[in-house]
């Protein structure tokens, strides 16, 4: 059994804050603090370029991505990070892609949903011109995904949790709908990663992406990961060809030569100090059991959304209300939904706001708790009660909502 206490006192949560934006950032874990500036004195400052052997930085994007990878359920050395997401999304559907065209030449359509995450869908429109082949990018409704899959179909590129409501996509369900139809699949795990189960290899995904700085706390900017299914590990072409993605990296020829498996996912440079603060925030999973984390979260999000419903008449839910059909977070609708939470904000309680109407709250078990679900309510409740929201300074837009 999860202890819940003891994984809240490995983060660091300033004076006064409700933190119900991990689904967008996550807080600071204590000891990535301490593991970042023992990287900079101990390794970076005296090892210096030798910190590349000596300390083992050129291995950590496997290493990390090994750890990651038991969180969604990944065999060791098919997971490596680097990079962003948009990047990473990017490599997997056109490795995708140019392997769906070796099995079905004549199909052209890339499906996803209007609740995907807008990047995912402006990296496929950028690669759909690049290649020039007459690929199609399809959009529906995510009610709609599975309808949609058929013989026409290349590729689907899906995010499993809805960013906005956090509403769950049934990836082995709509996995094996898109084999049987003879389509690949690639998976976003952005808001799945660390809030919910995750089963990569038991629904037979093809590829998977995700970043790691919110449910996975490693910080801002914090590096993606890509999964790739090991039947398609050794002829998966990366699409970027990075040096390090190299068969032989430092023998520095002049023509690229894919490495082996997961390894030719790898671009460029990593960055250390990024891997450095992730690997200790990775720490805080250590002997957490996810289905420990998808109770409670769920039984966080319903005792919300039951006390919003009650207290909060004027606020709209947005998201699934059976628990198992959504992720680790709680969508609200209002007109006003970007001067509320801002007045939420300015009262301590943080979530965030997506256009155009929803106020967005994470809940995170291994930090958040009964006790600050009731708390937030009560604020929002005053706010909304006496329409504490109406104010010019909440409704002035300010460049990240």
């Amino acid at each position: 059994m999860t202890d819940f206490e003891q994984t809240r006192r490995l983060f660091h949560m300033p004076e006064g804050v409700i933190y119900l934006d991990g689904n967008s950032l996550g807080p600071l874990p204590l000891a990535a603090r301490q593991r970042v500036a023992a990287m900079m004195s101990d390794e970076w400052g005296e090892m210096l370029i030798r910190g590349w052997n000596e300390a083992g930085w050129m291995a950590m994007p496997r290493r990390i991505g090994d750890r990651v990878g038991r969180l969604i359920g990944a065999p060791q050395g098919s997971v490596v990070m680097g990079d962003t997401l948009s990047i990473k999304v990017y490599q997997a559907l056109a490795s995708a892609l140019d392997i769906a065209a070796e099995r079905h030449p004549e199909r052209r359509i890339i499906l996803s949903d209007n609740g995907n995450f807008p990047s995912d869908l402006y990296m496929a429109e950028g690669l759909i011109q690049t290649l020039d082949r007459g690929y199609e990018l399809k959009v529906v409704d995510p009610e709609a995904v599975e309808a949609a899959i058929d013989e026409t179909v290349a590729v689907t590129l899906l995010t499993e949790v809805d960013y906005r409501t956090g509403r769950l996509h049934d990836m082995a369900a709509l996995t094996a709908k898109a084999h049987a139809a003879g389509a690949l699949c690639v998976w976003d795990l952005a808001h799945s990663a660390g809030a919910i189960p995750v089963d990569l290899l038991g629904a037979d995904a093809d590829f998977a992406v995700g970043c790691t700085y919110k449910y996975l706390n490693g910080g801002p900017g914090a590096p993606a990961f890509i999964y790739v299914s090991p039947r398609h590990a050794d002829r998966a072409r990366p699409a970027l060809s990075g040096w390090l993605g190299h068969e032989r990296p430092f023998a520095f020829d002049l023509h690229y030569r894919p490495g082996d498996g997961i390894d030719r996912m790898r671009v460029g440079t990593p960055p250390i100090l990024a891997l450095a603060a992730l690997d200790a925030a990775l720490d805080a999973w250590d002997g957490v059991e996810m289905a420990d984390v998808r109770k409670k979260s769920i039984a966080l999000c319903d005792l919300f959304i039951a006390e919003v419903e009650s207290r909060c008449p004027e606020l709209v839910l947005g998201s699934p209300r059976d628990g198992t059909q959504r992720g680790s977070q709680v969508s609200f609708l209002h007109p006003e939904g970007y001067a509320i939470m801002q007045a939420l904000i300015a009262r301590g309680v943080i979530g965030d706001f997506r256009a155009p109407n929803a106020i967005r709250f994470g809940f995170t078990p291994l930090y958040i708790g009964e006790r600050e679900v009731i708390a937030a309510v009560d604020i929002l409740s005053d706010i909304m009660t006496n329409r504490l929201w109406d104010q010019p300074q909440f409704k002035k837009k300010a460049l990240v909502t």
